[in-house]
């Protein structure tokens, strides 16, 4: 296993996978970043994004809601408050969610409506870019 590394995605209802690959990429909150096996341990928080990892010639992808990111040399774990592999998303409600979101955008009366209702849309919208790989 020294040229594979463990990935773990997990969210507070379930492990989403569990899966031995090649390379892991991740939308870190300073930036996207890479894990190899015998990575150098670091812990990273997670911004709204694209996971995604390869195991031979295959990249396979999850829509990631934030979250923290530990690195090991063997060994990569995602803390997720949600997480969906991109044959798993239900497109028609994701596009749902993201004309709610961009109605309350339009309609925010402060600045907590507007930042609740944007982070609603980059929720939705990183769902259907997700959706779009599977």
């Amino acid at each position: 296993m020294a040229d594979k590394i463990l990935l773990e995605v997990v969210t507070p209802e379930k492990t989403v996978l569990s899966e031995t690959v090649d390379i892991v990429v991740a939308p870190g909150e300073e930036g996207e970043f890479g894990a190899l096996p015998n990575h150098i341990p670091f812990v990273s928080k997670l911004r709204v994004g694209e996971l995604r990892f390869r195991i031979g010639a295959t990249t396979r992808y999850v829509a990631i809601m934030g979250g923290y990111a530990e690195v090991l040399p063997d060994h990569v774990t995602i803390l997720a408050s949600a997480a969906e592999e991109a044959g798993e998303i239900d497109v028609i409600r994701a596009k749902a969610a993201r004309e709610r979101a961009e109605r309350r955008l339009a309609e925010a009366k402060d600045r907590y409506e507007f930042a609740v209702a944007q982070a609603a849309l980059q929720r939705a919208m990183a769902r259907l870019r997700i959706a779009e790989k599977a």
